[in-house]
């Protein structure tokens, strides 16, 4: 990457002030937030070193570098969006990162969402594991309307004969 690209995670930064220091190991990341973005530029940039050594050693045995390196290699990369942050913070020991990583492969374009836990461990943050979040449950403020039911407009009609159609 050139010296004026803006960095692959979305942060605004260019890439040289931002994940590549990370990445080539010049410099830790400061917050689990910060490895997120790195490994997320990682994946981006072909970097898949970077992705095997930010893994908790208890995790290591679960990462398909093949698997890893292909997606890295046959996919572009559309962005990151971090959702929420909870801990992980320069004085932490543990985070949970909600994100969203947009690509496309194969001409079709793709969504990774991911609750991922962190740990840091002789002052380096690590990447845990990683869950899919859960939907969120929908709670109606009022009752539906029933097929039968007269319709909310006021027309006198059955909901299903005005505007359930």
């Amino acid at each position: 990457m050139s010296t004026t690209t803006a960095c692959p995670c979305g942060s605004g930064r260019e890439f040289p002030a931002c994940c590549e220091p990370v990445l080539s190991g010049r410099a830790k990341a400061p917050t689990a937030e910060a490895l997120m973005r790195a490994r997320y530029s990682a994946y981006a940039t072909g970097r898949v070193d970077f992705i095997e050594k930010t893994h908790a050693p208890e995790s290591r045995a679960d990462f398909d570098r093949a698997a890893s390196e292909k997606w890295a290699r046959e996919s572009s990369w559309k962005g990151l969006t971090i959702v929420a942050v909870k801990g992980g913070g320069e004085a932490d020991a543990e985070g949970v990162v909600n994100f969203s990583a947009r690509f496309s492969t194969g001409g079709k374009d793709y969504e990774h969402r991911e609750i991922a836990t962190f740990r840091r461990e002789k002052g380096e943050w690590l990447f845990v594991d990683g869950k899919s979040p859960k939907p969120e449950t929908f709670v109606r403020a009022e009752p539906s309307v029933g097929r039968n039911d007269p319709c909310h407009c006021g027309s006198g009609k059955k909901f299903k004969k005005c505007h359930g159609r």
